[in-house]
């Protein structure tokens, strides 16, 4: 742990840091304590957030040629690729950006149900993140109407159609959606509205959920609490930052690959004819990232029950650290849980493949399997794991085990040597 501590030699510096901290807050995050043993997966925080500025950078400037008019916002959008400098790049790091944000997200989410980073005391934390997850899914079926293709408004025909399910009031809500009887310009109109003001939204729950992290601290590989400073520490810069920025090194990598070699891999092709409210695409589907819960609506055969078991499939992470009955809060020391663990992981992969196939036959028998093991997994296998689960013994301190490690080695080598030596004498 560093002991500097940055303060104001300026009298301009030290009036404007006793009125605004700014400066010595800086220095809290460069010298906060941080576990040493934190693997890559923890890089993902910070590729996160690259990818939300990356979104809201790119997004801003192609809010200044995309016009919400459904006569006109197709061919806005392809002003943007062939006439605006460097239009084609923007959009397709836009595009594609979204793409990066959920899948950092989806192995940040992951990452923390197999570390147990949703446990007490970081239960506000984690709920934070499912308001910030459901957040980035409003805005990314919203922003995937504003292309205004045939995916674009079929798209937003079948989800808005959703809330009509709901008793009493869901008519309204849907009508109220459209701004009239129909997808149209209206509706057009309040997705972009909402799309442009969502990832500010976003970019605030994101600077409180980092506050909150630093009430209690970073989680850790082995899962214990650490007191700070201690030998269990290094201070988050150089150490951290270094090994974080690599990651996003690789990671931008990959997010190039797809930009400049296959840009629509992950979009439709649909989406490339305007949109027409006369001709039903054959196979109405929405992005990659939202396959899974997709698939979960379709499974239900009746259309309210369907949305509740949608939202719910989300809404049900939230209960999640009161759902797990266990002591212990990584998987390295569970072995049971890992094993239930990669079911899951396997589990929504099924879900996101069978969400992409037609409701019929097979496709939607597995559906409906996998979607009542979704449940099963959060509702009955995790709480009932902590009651009969034998974990492994865990280490006083993430120290412990690489301390004892070393001395077990020092040992074998001793024995090992006196070994020889009596079958030399021998």
């Amino acid at each position: 742990m560093s002991d500097s501590h940055y303060t104001p030699k300026s009298k301009v510096g030290k009036w404007f840091n006793d009125r605004l901290p700014l400066l010595t807050l800086a220095n809290h995050l460069t010298d906060y304590p941080t576990p040493k043993n934190l693997n890559y997966w923890w890089t993902f925080g910070g590729i996160l957030t690259f990818c939300l500025i990356t979104q809201i950078v790119t997004g801003l400037v192609l809010a200044m040629h995309y016009v919400a008019d459904t006569k006109l916002a197709f061919a806005s959008v392809e002003h943007i690729m062939r006439d605006v400098n460097y239009g084609w790049l923007i959009r397709y790091v836009h595009a594609n950006g979204a793409s990066m944000f959920f899948l950092a997200v989806y192995i940040h989410i992951f990452r923390s149900l197999f570390y147990g980073s949703y446990k007490s005391p970081r239960e506000i934390i984690w709920i934070i993140g499912i308001i910030i997850y459901l957040l980035m899914m409003a805005a990314a079926f919203m922003g995937y109407v504003l292309p205004w293709g045939q995916m674009s408004y079929w798209g937003a025909t079948v989800i808005t159609n959703l809330f009509s399910a709901i008793p009493f009031i869901g008519e309204g809500i849907t009508t109220w959606l459209w701004g009239g009887f129909s997808v149209d310009n209206p509706t057009l109109t309040r997705f972009y509205a909402l799309h442009y003001l969502i990832p500010f939204l976003i970019l605030g729950l994101v600077v409180l959920h980092i506050w909150a992290l630093h009430v209690p601290g970073n989680n850790n590989p082995v899962g214990i609490e650490i007191k700070k400073p201690s030998n269990d520490t290094v201070p988050f810069h150089p150490y951290i930052v270094i090994k974080d920025a690599f990651a996003l090194l690789l990671f931008m990598i990959v997010f190039a690959f797809f930009v400049f070699y296959t840009p629509n891999i992950l979009g439709h092709a649909d989406n490339y004819i305007e949109a027409n409210p006369l001709v039903t695409p054959a196979h109405i589907v929405p992005e990659w990232y939202l396959l899974p819960f997709y698939a979960i609506l379709r499974s239900v055969p009746d259309k309210l029950m369907g949305v509740i078991a949608m939202f719910s499939a989300i809404l049900i992470l939230v209960a999640l650290p009161w759902l797990d009955t266990s002591k212990v809060r990584s998987a390295v020391f569970r072995p049971l849980y890992k094993q239930f663990y990669w079911i899951l992981v396997l589990d929504v992969l099924v879900l996101g493949y069978v969400g992409a196939m037609p409701a019929e036959g097979l496709y939607l028998l597995v559906a409906r399997i996998a979607t009542a093991y979704y449940f099963i997994h959060f509702l009955i296998i995790l709480p009932f794991l902590g009651f009969i689960e034998k974990t492994n013994p865990v280490p006083l301190s993430i120290t412990e085990p690489v301390v004892a490690g070393a001395a077990m080695a020092t040992r074998s080598d001793g024995e090992n040597k006196i070994e020889n030596n009596l079958k030399s004498l021998g």
